[in-house]
């Protein structure tokens, strides 16, 4: 009869087994308590702002974009430091963030002694974060064997999309070699190139970096450029803002036929599209076109228009063409409007009239002359049968003087009538 083995021969299995599966079971449940963390109502754009090596009695401003991240408003009502070397600026408490908006505030690392300190700036609110922490940390130094050139870096408003970039001088302040690490930048839209790192500067020696800032947003941006293992901080800051487009209607001006000396007026409308337009200067190609009564700069808010007048002033007969430039902070920073118009010289006309003949009579005869006394040339071409005349072919600037006589039907010829006289303009 065959025996079953030794229970100690089965144990090892068994525990081996069990074993297995707890370990199993436990990671199973690992997995499950897992979860993707809540979004805060109440956003920073850092956790932590590092300040790195500043001197003592001199400041360092960083600049933190508060943001609500939530569906209902969100007000600050307090700002608490745990730690005096640091200080906030540029923010109005009580502050309310609607949905979707966002604020900037500056930190302010101003170190009395030297060494590391670090502490805390919370912001308190009645999100459902209500205490949001950001860590800060700095060090008060003495002396700075790197130096930055200049200390910080302001893009100001740049349009958004666009790259605009600032020169970064790094020198080193000692009389011995000084080698750079690395350099570490942050914040959104800014980026940093340069000589390849590791680099070894010798005593005096600057090495030149390109700071770009490309915003994304009209949302400040701030960041910095950390040298590592120097611990010097180049605070960055800019803005992105939306460009605007200035349009002109109509799109061209002809004033058609005007007198030489006269003046032809037209109007135009310049819009504003996207945002502001601020129109700098103004210029027309030729001096027989103007604006008139209108003075630089003029500002134009995003979705307005205004109207202006253009005069067309002709010189000498004939077409003219010109255009009418206008300078800007627009997109399309000189936008141009076509103009045409004819000078023409002014057709005048003198019109006769005189009290008809007490005799009886079959008609009159004009005569005009350059004086009072004469000559006199007859101008009717036959016997005119009314007591009118229109004289049609009178030059600009003359002055004519005329006559009439009575024609009976003996063909007999009356004295003349006291001369008349007329100005052509």
């Amino acid at each position: 009869m065959r025996l079953p083995p030794p229970i100690s021969q089965h144990l090892p299995v068994r525990l081996i087994s069990i074993i297995t599966n707890i370990a199993v079971i436990s990671l199973v449940g690992i997995m499950a308590i897992q979860a993707p963390a809540a979004t805060q109502q109440l956003a920073c754009s850092t956790t932590a702002l590092h300040f790195g090596s500043v001197a003592v009695g001199e400041t360092e401003t960083l600049l933190v974009t508060l943001a609500n991240n939530g569906s209902s408003s969100v007000t600050v009502s307090n700002i608490n430091l745990s730690n005096a070397e640091f200080s906030v600026s540029g923010v109005s408490l009580p502050m309310a963030l609607a949905p979707g908006q966002s604020a900037s505030v500056s930190v302010t690392f101003a170190p009395t002694t030297g060494g590391y300190t670090g502490g805390n700036v919370d912001f308190l609110s009645d999100a459902s974060n209500p205490n949001l922490k950001v860590q800060v940390t700095g060090t008060g130094s003495t002396s700075q064997p790197v130096t930055a050139s200049p200390a910080s870096l302001s893009f100001g408003l740049q349009p958004v999309g666009s790259v605009s970039t600032l020169s970064l001088v790094l020198t080193n302040t000692r009389k011995w070699s000084v080698s750079l690490e690395g350099l570490q930048i942050s914040g959104s839209g800014f980026s940093i190139s340069g000589p390849s790192l590791p680099l070894t500067l010798t005593g005096g020696q600057s090495a030149t970096f390109s700071v770009t800032f490309t915003p994304q947003s009209t949302i400040p941006s701030g960041g910095s450029v950390l040298v590592q293992g120097r611990g010097l901080t180049i605070p960055l800051t800019g803005a992105g803002t939306t460009v605007g487009q200035l349009t002109i209607a109509p799109s061209a001006l002809n004033f058609g036929d005007v007198n030489i000396g006269n003046t032809g007026d037209q109007t135009l409308s310049l819009t504003a599209g996207g945002s502001a337009v601020t129109i700098s200067s103004s210029a027309s190609s030729s001096a027989q076109f103007a604006l008139a009564g209108a003075s630089f700069p003029l500002t134009i808010a995003a979705g307005q228009s205004v109207s202006l007048n253009v005069v067309f002033t002709p010189q000498n007969s004939g077409i003219v063409s010109g255009t009418l430039s206008f300078a800007s902070n627009a997109s399309n920073t000189t936008s141009t409007e076509p103009l045409s118009g004819t000078g023409t010289s002014p057709v005048y006309t003198v019109g006769l009239s005189w009290q008809p003949s007490s005799s009886s009579v079959t008609g009159y005869n004009v005569y005009r002359g350059p004086a009072s006394s004469g000559p006199f040339s007859k101008i009717n071409p036959s016997l005119n049968g009314s007591t009118a005349y229109t004289d049609n072919s009178v030059t600009t600037g003359q002055t004519y003087y005329y006559v009439t006589t009575a024609v009976n039907s003996s063909n007999q010829e009356s004295a003349p009538s006291t001369p008349a006289e007329a100005k052509i303009p």
